[in-house]
């Protein structure tokens, strides 16, 4: 999720709907300044007895947080809703670490060029927070869902967004917590030359999802035991919230463009306005009221700006638009699927010839097509059906074909003169096998590990 720092002094009020398709037509950059973005949370725990630590305890999130300064990285405080002001984020040259609500830890990376710089910021990454983690005795976990935690065993950061989400989310779906305190996810960030451009991306993206959900199914337990799902954190999307998840059918519509996501987006109810440093409750409330001036929470008072670019912040479907298209649909999982991740998206949308042969794959389906694949993949990852039969894993194949060719197209070699196909061999063995990474886990509790979940906590990072 987002971290706010300040308010700006020069914000503008929203006077017309030029400014609300602004930040999209803002994202359009040449294909030459196209750069990858790579956000990964996983999941803190303590070594001794596995608990998740809280927020200020010794060896706690903070004293982790803290501790990152030690290579570089800067604090950033937030007040919370009891007007304490805490360090809930670090920035730095590899982008900002920050929180999820129940302490899962979050790098937002920068925006780069390659996949080799990509991989590198993420092995820097997780080697100084495995040095923190034998300072403060915790460990970090590559899963998509905690294993065995159940919501009342887990804490909750200070910080005042998480606050006002978790108030609302029992009165809108019925996982919504689950997803807050207990799932990890992998998520790519890509750019768009134009609005034709961001659309064919949009769509490619969006219909392939079910298949990266698939490849990184990583979330086999619940409170211990196996669920019944391989991606159980997508399952809980579906249960969420549907005013801003789902599949989106409009995406697929005749003249889908930054104009018709803005109308999503006003459709989208609000969860807050920040003011003065100060998150204002204003949960189920509409921003098209904010525009004229007659929000319930600040009665009025018009939207500025940042205000838009926070409310931009807070749909989470599949695919999502703002100044870029954030894929969305991946577990959480350890360093080789991190980096794994970003080539299979890269490879796929950021060469024509490739992204011309994925949308050809997929565009004559269905929308109700799409909305079952979505729906059967949590449970049976590659087997799952696809519109005119065969499974998905045999699609895999054929868009796993795709995404290599666009990287040897893109030929972006690292020093050694190797490109970038070498991020995708973690993709093709699952796709070989047939076995997503939540099979395999399953496998081991009901062979060595004899039924013992915390076994898990040795496949960490």
């Amino acid at each position: 999720m987002s971290t706010r720092e300040a308010s700006t002094a020069d914000d503008p009020i929203i006077e017309s709907r030029d400014q609300l398709v602004a930040p999209m037509m803002r994202g359009e950059k040449p294909k030459a300044d196209w750069r990858i973005g790579t956000e990964h949370e996983k999941l803190v725990y303590k070594r001794d007895d596995f608990h998740a630590p809280s927020y200020d305890e010794e060896g706690g999130i903070r004293d982790i947080l803290l501790s990152l300064q030690e290579f570089g990285w800067e604090p950033i405080e937030e007040q919370a809703e009891d007007g304490s002001v805490n360090v809930i984020a670090m920035k730095g040259d590899d982008g900002t670490v920050s929180l999820e609500p129940a302490g899962q830890f979050e790098l937002s990376g920068a925006p780069l060029e390659n996949l080799h710089q990509t991989c590198a910021e993420t092995g820097r990454h997780l080697a100084q927070v495995k040095q923190i983690g034998e300072q403060c005795g915790v460990g970090f976990l590559g899963l998509g869902m905690w294993p065995d935690k159940a919501r009342e065993d887990l804490p909750m950061m200070p910080k005042w967004r998480h606050a006002i989400m978790r108030r609302h989310m029992p009165k809108v779906g019925n996982l919504g917590l689950d997803m807050m305190l207990r799932t990890c996810t992998i998520q790519v960030n890509l750019d768009y030359s134009s609005e034709a451009d961001m659309a064919q991306k949009f769509r490619t993206g969006l219909a392939l999802q079910p298949l990266a959900t698939a490849l990184f199914a990583n979330s086999p337990f619940t409170e211990g035991k196996p669920n019944g799902y391989l991606s159980y954190r997508s399952h809980i999307w579906s249960d969420t919230d549907p005013h801003r998840t789902g599949m989106l059918p409009f995406v697929f519509e005749d003249g889908f463009g930054y104009e018709r996501w803005v109308d999503y987006m006003l459709n989208v109810p609000m969860y807050f306005v920040f003011r003065d440093g100060q998150y204002i409750d204003a949960a189920g409330q509409s921003f098209r009221d904010f525009l004229k001036g007659e929000l319930p929470a600040l009665p009025g008072q018009k939207p500025t700006e940042s205000d838009w670019w926070d409310h931009l912040s807070t749909a989470f479907p599949e695919v999502r638009l703002k100044s870029f298209l954030e894929m969305r649909g991946a577990d959480g999982g350890p360093w080789s699927r991190i980096c794994a991740l970003p080539a299979f998206w890269v490879g796929l949308l950021y060469d024509q010839t490739a992204l011309d042969a994925a949308w050809e794959l997929v565009k004559h389906w269905s929308m109700e097509e799409r909305e079952a694949l979505r729906n059967a993949v949590p449970r049976e990852a590659l087997q799952a059906q696809i519109p005119g039969g065969g499974k998905l894993q045999d699609l895999a194949k054929d868009v796993l074909t795709i995404a290599r060719s666009g990287l040897n197209a893109r030929a972006r070699l690292n020093d050694s003169g190797d490109n970038e196909t070498g991020f995708l061999e973690t993709l093709d063995e699952i796709v070989e096998s047939g076995k997503c990474p939540a099979q395999r886990l399953l496998d081991r509790y009901h062979g060595e590990w004899d039924g013992d979940v915390k076994r898990v906590y040795k496949y960490s990072f």
